[in-house]
Parts: structure tokens; sequence; C-alpha cells
């Protein structure tokens, strides 16, 4: 059953607020459970024995800020949602796009497919021809042992479904798509990938390189998809219009030139990664997937499409994102389970959803600031309180500071530095 969803004015200055009143608010609307309000209270992070077993040389833990993206409207459903990240005004920028897109109807998903691909690549193959013709003519008992070697997934719905075969130079490349249900899938398909390899040698009298996962996920895209009143853009009518076909050439410029096309795909990955991490999947699959994905072409283009629409700006993102559930550190962290409690347990494929639009999300007030008033203005008013803590600021002084900082020319360390022994001395 799903929680009722307070209305979109709950978390009125949100921002303003103390740690833990934002905390209580959180409880408030999102009823969470109390270990999850206990989790966030105390700042609990990822205990030293769990930690130590999850990799080799362990020293420690690493902390990165756990903030809230506090109201979001996708698909009808109303979501607060956690992100990690230690930059400046990303998590300022998704609250501030998602309230005007918001207003407009949010943001709309669909998942176009969730299957994981897994390739064995064999070389040494005498008969490239014979050999496909053999693999193929044995399709069913291949996907069967594939199954067999990981049965709990069939159990669970799950399973080998496909596969293909390609000659690439002196390679003889199978395919095989694989239904990994709530897991992101890497121990799955490379246990059936795996198990098949023997038999894939005997078939076509070659030798196997390898047989491994791939992050190249095109059988997991997720389409995100928003309308956005123009008049929404400005108070100004004319300056409205204005900001949205600048809005739609920037689109247009990251689709043309790789220059942009790569930092316009940061700005989506602000907010994507933060998602990603919070919910304890891997980000550097998503990254690496994506990216792929950009190039599909042949030349990388930028990940997000903006157009005109009568009186709408329209936005659209496709890209892979086989984000999991279930699997990973996802059970192994308390921040990870806490996150997941923040956005109501989704499952695989909603959380595929809300990643999308976060990142969308993003991209939209990126490139509104950016053919407005600029990305540095909002940028460096976050920036500054990250300066004063440099210069040595207090917990009492560090406000001070950074709104002198950003009343200066030039807001860099040297002059926060600067207006701290300035202020000491008064």
């Amino acid at each position: 059953m799903k929680k009722e969803r307070p209305a979109m004015s709950h978390f009125s200055g949100y921002y303003k607020k103390t740690r833990q009143e934002r905390i209580n608010l959180l409880q408030q609307a999102r009823h969470l459970a109390p270990d999850s309000f206990n989790i966030l209270s105390q700042d609990q992070n990822l205990p030293e024995t769990i930690a130590g077993k999850m990799t080799e040389n362990h020293l420690g833990t690493f902390a990165l800020p756990f903030s809230l993206l506090p109201e979001i409207l996708i698909d009808g459903q109303e979501y607060s949602v956690p992100m990690v990240t230690e930059e400046p005004s990303v998590v300022a920028a998704a609250s501030f796009g998602a309230k005007i897109i918001s207003k407009s109807g949010g943001f709309t998903t669909t998942i176009h497919n969730r299957l994981m691909i897994g390739q064995v690549a064999l070389y040494d193959v005498p008969d490239m021809e014979e050999a496909t013709k053999a693999i193929l003519q044995q399709k069913r008992s291949i996907l069967d042992k594939a199954n067999a070697a990981h049965p709990s997934i069939v159990k669970r719905g799950g399973g080998a479904r496909q596969l293909s075969v390609e000659s690439k130079e002196e390679f003889l490349i199978l395919y095989l798509e694989v239904d990994v249900q709530e897991a992101m899938g890497a121990n799955i398909l490379n246990n059936m990938l795996e198990a098949i390899k023997d038999d894939l040698e005997a078939l076509t009298q070659g030798q196997a390189l390898m047989g491994i996962l791939s992050n190249y996920a095109t059988q997991s895209l997720v389409t995100a998809c928003c309308r956005i009143r123009i008049s929404s853009l400005a108070t100004n009518s004319a300056l409205a219009q204005k900001t949205a076909k600048k809005l739609v050439l920037a689109s247009k410029l990251a689709q043309l030139d790789p220059y942009r096309a790569a930092t316009h795909n940061k700005g989506i990955f602000n907010g994507i990664d933060a998602v990603v991490i919070a919910t304890g999947n891997d980000w550097r699959a998503i990254e690496a997937g994506a990216h792929a994905y950009a190039s599909r072409d042949g030349q990388y283009r930028g990940l997000s499409i903006w157009e005109i629409e009568g009186d709408d700006l329209v936005g659209q993102i496709t890209l892979p994102l086989p984000i999991a559930s279930v699997g990973g550190s996802i059970g192994l962290n308390p921040k990870v389970q806490t996150a997941f409690d923040i956005l109501d347990q989704p499952k695989a494929r909603q959380l595929a959803s809300i990643v999308a639009s976060v990142g969308l999300c993003q991209n939209f007030a990126a490139l509104r600031a950016l053919v407005t008033s600029g990305i540095q203005q909002g940028h460096m008013k976050l920036h500054a309180k990250s300066l004063a803590m440099l210069a040595g600021a207090t917990e009492t002084e560090i406000d001070k500071v950074a709104q002198l900082l950003r009343q200066e020319k030039h807001s860099n360390l040297e002059t926060a530095q600067a207006i701290l022994k300035k202020i000491r001395q008064e």
C-alpha cells in the first residue's frame, strides 16, 4: 500500500530549517520507520564491522553529505528523494527545477525493457558461419543451461530470455539477455556465462576468451519526459519566451558539439549519481553505460533533448538504467536502507523512473541558469560556505563570512581568509 502524500507546500522553506527540523518534517511527511528516523537523527553510517568485510585493506569509512530533494512529481506520485553529493548547488538546483516542473504536471516515464546483457567472446574459431549456425541450432539448450546455473532467479520469474551471435573480426561473440528481476544482475549474468562457455567452445571449435556482463545495458532503457509551461519560466512573457528559445538552443549545441555534450551530461549526472549513490547502486556502471549510449551513432551527444511545442517547453531523456533494489551494499548500509524508506521502498523499475526524472530535472535547472543569470551565481552562493570553512571559520562565523564573501567581486579562498581575519579583529 502506498503512503499518502502531503501537499506540495508541505516542505516550504525546507532549506531554512535546522538539520533536526528537516528530519522531523520528513518523518511527518513520509512516515519513516523508527529505525530510519534514528539513523538520520544520530547520523549513523556504515559500521566498521561491515565495511571491513566489503573491501580489501580496509582502514575506515568515508562520508559525503546525505541530502534531500524534498518534493518531485513523477508519474502522478510525489517523492522525496535522497541525494548524496559534495558539490554545492546540486540539491538546490534540483529542488528549484522540481518545483517549476511539478506546477506543469511533473514527469512521466517509460520503462522500455529491463534485461541485462552478457557476452562470451570466442576466438580461434575455424568457421564463423558454421559456428554461428551451430549455436543458433542449440539456442534452447544453451538458454536452459544458463538458467540451470542460477535457478533462484528463475524461481522469482526471471532468467535467460534470448541470445544472439555476431562475428567481429577474429571474434565470435554470443550476447545473452537475462531478466534479473530486482537485482543489478552482475553475479547472475557472470554465473550463467561461465556455465555455457564449455558448451560454446565445443559447438564452435573455438576458445572462450571471457564471459562477462556488459554495462552497456541497451535492453534496460528508461525515458523521462516533462512539459513546462513557457509562461512559468519568467514573470515577463517576452523574457519567458526568450529563455525557452535559448534553452532549446543550448540543447541543440549539446547534440552538435562533443565538448559541450560532455559538460551537458555531467550536469545530468550531478543528479543521477547523487541518487544512485544514496541507494547503494553502482554509479560507475550507470555512467559507463550512459556515456556509451550517448555515443551510439558515432558522435558523443547530450543525453537530453529540449524542444518548444506550442506553449510548452518539452524535455526528454533516454538512457540505460540497470538500477537495483536488492543486492550489493543495499542491504548492508543503514543509510541506504533509510534512503529506500524515504523513497517508499520502490522496486527496480520505479527507482529507475525516479533516477531518470531527477537527471532531467537537474539538466533543466542547469540549462536555465546557464542561459539566464549564468551558472556561477547560484553555485558560488552555496560555495561561499565551503570557502568559509576552508578559511578556518568556526560554526558561529561561517554564515557571516559567507554572506560577506558573496558581496565581493572575487569569491575565493584568499578573500575568505581576509574577511575572516577582519571579522576577528573587530
